[in-house]
């Protein structure tokens, strides 16, 4: 049996016998792994309270035909705490994992943006500096790009022009001018495409200062767009809170901005 660390997001468990569970983890080197751990859904067990979802965790496996088997786990950061305690960005969080999971579908296979990603994204709904639902948002716009199918959005999908854009269009890539817009096709309001634009690249004093309806749109618009290229639904998106309306809600206690998604700190170790 050969011997090795990764560090890594865990994204599921699952029980195996009486004693064991499954671990998913999305890990910085190796991509998504399933790997075994014994014994953790025992009350004395050592390490399964640090392989619980959301948690980072450093591991050391040993490799095995079937299942890897974790033998050591040390936690990096527990997000799961700050988490479970705010139902909208926990939901927010567990739609993060979902996708990350159905975005990685070989096993083995490295995806470090994706890690980097969702490292950043968890860390960013932690720090409550920003609306779950727009933390969510351009989290997966970004997996998205990741992952090669990054929507249109400043210019028509179909011709390119960047004129004036009249509609978005699922099936063929995002934005369409008025020429290239066929039936059935959304007809975003212009401060939707600009929003979905800023979260795509990190702009979030424009996010942060976007309406309520155009974030309603525009959650609608990512989530289609995005079980639209996986052909299977996000379950967890169906229970993510939808946006509150103005004046509803507390105010975030004040952060100063910051997009953990894109930070290159994020590629070291927290």
């Amino acid at each position: 049996m050969t011997l090795y660390r990764d560090e890594g997001i865990v994204l599921r468990t699952q029980k195996l016998g009486e004693a064991d569970r499954i671990v998913t983890v999305l890990t910085r080197r190796t991509g998504r792994i399933r790997a075994a751990a014994k014994g953790v859904r025992k009350t004395r067990s050592r390490f399964g309270a640090r392989l619980e979802p959301f948690t980072h965790v450093d591991l050391q496996l040993y490799e095995r035909r079937s299942l890897d088997l974790i033998t050591q786990a040390e936690t990096l950061r527990p997000y799961g705490e700050q988490l479970v305690t705010d139902y909208p960005r926990y939901t927010a969080g567990t739609a993060m994992l979902e996708t990350a999971e159905k975005l990685t579908s070989e096993e083995g296979e490295p995806a470090l943006r994706q890690f980097l990603l969702l490292v950043g994204g968890l860390r960013t709904l932690a720090e409550r500096a920003h609306d779950p639902r727009l933390v969510l948002d351009a989290f997966l716009l970004r997996s998205l790009s990741v992952a090669g199918w990054a929507p249109a959005l400043d210019e028509c999908c179909r011709c390119g022009d960047r004129g004036r854009l009249r509609g978005f269009a699922i099936a063929a890539g995002g934005a369409v001018c008025a020429r290239c817009r066929r039936p059935g096709a959304a007809t975003p309001a212009p401060p939707t495409f600009a929003l979905m634009l800023a979260l795509l690249r990190g702009d979030w004093e424009y996010a942060d200062g976007s309406q309520p309806r155009h974030r309603v749109e525009c959650s609608g618009l990512v989530a289609a767009y995005l079980q639209w290229h996986l052909e299977h639904g996000i379950r967890s998106l169906r229970h993510v809170e939808p946006e509150e309306p103005a004046g509803s809600a507390e105010s975030p206690e004040p952060a100063e901005p910051h997009d953990h998604m894109s930070d290159p700190d994020t590629r070291e170790r927290v």
